[in-house]
């Protein structure tokens, strides 16, 4: 009887034994079997992102298949930094902010997700250590504004401007510098700069109307997120009160600006996707350098030169990457 009680007492352990092996091994194989998570890319900004995604997709990031988006925009800072609070609460893995207000936003939100911004000078808005080594979450694309560049032009363009009207946004972090490195190269060339200040698209209207009023003989912006959202108003008011103007995006000369000389923004943000991709391949944003874009395109408008009354040089045309006719 003792015998028969101990045999099927180890057979009973022997079923617990090999039911305890089935049930490790089948979570093992359900692990092995379950597909690796899918990285969340979140997008911050302004305006259309269309370039980076379809770079992301040139370098192998197809979403709905490896890679997530999730798309937040917005033209004012209120709004940005809600959004960027959304992102870092996901979580996402990385965050694309598309101009200087978006990272700003994202990093208040965030000092651990890994942020790729394109903005004017990240090292001036106190989030990157240095261009060389960044050294905490933010990396990606430094866009320089070529003031000096644009007084010069704008100057050949309008041999008689004395008086130039400067359209800046004070809340943005690298205004302080762009608008010395204008005040200096305005000096250079026998110009006095009257600064019009804008912090939100709703003053757009109301500052073109005092850059009117102050009888200008010429306009020129600091780029800022404003700016970009109000285009049309912006280029519209000019076009109304006959002001010369001269902005950074093409798409202002595009829409009916004087001119427009600055970096290729498709370009910069298609360079930012490569900077996505290191990062969800494992790259720590402190060590990636920031970029800096070494040309720039000057698209000038001849039709509103002309509607203007303005002959433009030979000289300014044949220095034109393009020519509106």
């Amino acid at each position: 009887m003792g015998q028969s009680n101990l045999r099927s007492r180890w057979s009973v352990g022997r079923l617990a034994l090999f039911a305890a092996l089935a049930l490790v091994l089948g979570a093992l194989a359900a692990q092995a079997q379950a597909p690796a998570p899918v990285p969340t890319v979140g997008i911050l900004g302004h305006g259309s992102a269309d370039g980076f995604v379809a770079e992301l997709g040139e370098l192998g990031w197809v979403e709905g298949k490896n890679v997530k988006y999730e798309r937040r925009k917005a033209s004012d800072d209120q709004t940005l930094a809600r959004f960027a609070e959304e992102l870092s609460r996901l979580p996402v893995h990385v965050i694309f902010a598309g101009n200087a207000a978006a990272t700003r936003a994202s990093v208040n939100a965030t000092r651990t997700i890994p942020i790729v911004t394109v903005s004017a000078d990240p090292v001036i808005a106190g989030v990157a250590s240095s261009i060389a080594r960044p050294g905490a979450n933010v990396t990606g694309i430094a866009y320089t504004q070529p003031m000096g560049k644009r007084l010069e032009m704008l100057k050949q363009a309008v041999p008689k401007a004395r008086r130039v009207g400067m359209l800046v946004n004070p809340t943005n972090p690298g205004a302080s510098a762009m608008r010395q490195e204008a005040e200096d190269a305005a000096r250079a060339i026998g110009i006095t700069l009257l600064p019009f200040e804008a912090r939100a698209p709703a003053e757009l209207t109301g500052v073109m109307a005092a850059v009117a009023k102050a009888k200008v003989d010429a306009l020129v912006s600091v780029s800022d997120p404003v700016f970009n959202v109000g285009v049309k108003d912006l280029v519209g008011a000019a076009a109304r009160h006959r002001i010369p103007a001269m902005w950074e995006w093409r798409g202002f000369a595009e829409a009916g600006g004087l001119m427009s000389y600055g970096a290729d923004g498709g370009a910069l943000y298609r360079r930012a996707a490569t900077y996505v991709d290191k990062l969800l391949k494992g790259a720590k944003p402190a060590d990636l350098p920031i970029e800096q874009p070494t040309t720039f395109e000057l698209v000038v408008n001849k039709k509103t030169a002309k509607a203007l009354g303005l002959r433009l040089p030979q000289a300014l045309l044949a220095r034109a990457d393009q020519v509106i006719e």
